[in-house]
């Protein structure tokens, strides 16, 4: 599970009044992602499934506590922090590039306090650079800061990973702790909803195994064959629109409600016992039942476990400007990440593109990453466009050859800007290779594999 924190330091100065009356800006700090993101979007007419999570050792809950979060902003005056691993190595698992080393971070907040619970969660959004830092198992250490994961994403993104960059944060479906989560600035806000879908928590009796994910997702939890339920990770949950609200005398509980019946809640993660669990801000003072046991709130939270239901099919979608879209899935299952064999090549992990200084040389073998996302990964027989895009004279080439390198299956051929190729898709055991060339000054490179209908 992951969590993510404003401190207090450099909280936002938002009134209820004035964010009620200001439409949201999306791709902010205090409104993450693009306005088509799947969080800001809401389905029209959902078809629901018929699987009911199921009860478990506890009662549903919504809230924070030691497995939230709280959102952190990197201010443009906001020193530099660079993070090492427990030992003062430079090993932090990158999760983007699939490599151990020492993360920077640009800004980093005052007061930064991660999430008290095992994962150790802590996001920082910096509007300055656009990206949200998210952090798996942060802690101070030994006079350092020290992580085990991290990963990055774009504050205007999706919001979710892709076939090519699967982690774009430390939760277990691949998303930052910021996605979904209900911030301290909207809870009392004096609208009738949250303006995007929730973040939610099931249990192993409630989450599938086989698929562990579906889409937006695009991973789950490495065990998930220990679940034994029916919902998958990365499932939109709702309530019915006939789901009556208007009795519920707890302001707090009926905007969750009503905000499950206009966009639902992700399932993000996995819990121990709890039948489900949407996350609020640490700190911001939701508390459903009080100083004790709100005997009401429980039998409301039973009566929406009782009723939330996966959305299977749509008409459509509205996005958060209120204008009809279309959800679609990314489609380039291909990232430049390497590691890259070879002098004068250095990759661009936030443009998933190798610089190349002139006359440079490179190669990289890139089998393991394509077709990990299931929804995404071509099937045989399937046709895939190899395109390169490419400055200063740049040329990239993709080979293929047999598992036991015997046998050469295609060569693309140093291909230039906007040159492209048609192979058969990844699949089986192939080894499949780029090979970059500089032209006569600095040159860069970027590459797409996509599926072909």
């Amino acid at each position: 599970m992951n969590r993510f924190s404003l401190s207090s330091l450099v909280l936002l100065g938002l009134t209820s009044t004035s964010f009620a009356a200001t439409p949201p800006q999306f791709g902010t700090a205090e409104h993450p992602f693009a306005v088509d993101s799947p969080w800001n979007a809401r389905p029209v007419k959902p078809v629901f499934g018929t699987a009911e999570i199921p009860t478990s050792d506890y009662f549903p809950s919504i809230g924070g506590g030691p497995f939230s979060t709280m959102s952190f902003l990197g201010g443009k005056d906001s020193p530099s922090q660079e993070v090492l691993g427990a030992k003062g190595k430079p090993d932090v698992w990158d999760y983007n590039q699939n490599v151990q080393r020492a993360i920077t971070v640009t800004h980093w907040p005052a007061g930064l306090t991660p999430a008290s619970g095992s994962d150790g969660h802590a996001d920082i959004a910096e509007p300055d650079t656009g990206m949200l830092h998210s952090f798996w198992q942060l802690r101070q250490r030994d006079g350092h800061w020290a992580a085990v994961g991290y990963a990055w994403t774009r504050l205007r993104g999706r919001g979710w990973g892709d076939p090519a960059d699967f982690y774009q944060g430390t939760r277990a479906v691949g998303i930052p702790s910021t996605a979904g989560l209900i911030r301290r600035h909207e809870i009392d806000d004096g609208l009738p909803t949250y303006r995007h879908a929730l973040a939610m928590s099931l249990t192993y009796n409630g989450l599938a195994s086989k698929p562990a994910y579906i889409f937006p997702a695009t991973a789950a939890d490495i065990d998930a064959s220990r679940n034994t339920g029916s919902i998958p990770e990365g499932a939109l949950m709702m309530l019915p629109p006939g789901y009556d609200s208007s009795k519920i005398s707890n302001q707090h509980l009926r905007k969750v409600v009503d905000t499950l019946k206009t966009y639902g809640a992700y399932v993000v993660d996995r819990n121990d016992g709890t039948p489900f669990f949407i996350f609020v801000e640490n700190g911001s003072g939701f508390n459903l039942h009080g100083n004790g046991w709100n005997v009401e709130v429980a039998k409301e939270l039973q009566r929406i476990r009782a009723n939330l239901r996966q959305v299977v099919s749509t008409e459509g979608w509205i996005d958060g400007n209120g204008k009809p879209m279309k959800m679609e899935k990314p489609t380039n299952l291909l990232s430049l990440r390497g590691p890259w064999r070879g002098k004068g090549g250095e990759y661009d992990a936030v443009n998933d593109q190798l610089t190349l200084a002139a006359g440079a040389k490179s190669r990289s073998s890139v089998l393991r990453d394509i077709g990990r996302v299931n929804w995404a990964a071509p099937s045989a027989g399937d046709q895939c466009r190899f395109t390169v895009r490419a400055t200063g004279g740049a040329t990239l080439a993709l080979q293929v050859r047999s598992e036991d390198m015997s046998r050469q299956l295609f060569d693309s051929g140093p291909l230039a800007d906007g040159a492209s190729a048609l192979l058969p898709c990844p699949s089986g055991k192939a080894r499949y290779d780029l090979i970059a060339a500089g032209g006569s000054t600095d040159a860069t490179v970027r590459a797409t594999l996509t599926k072909q209908d």
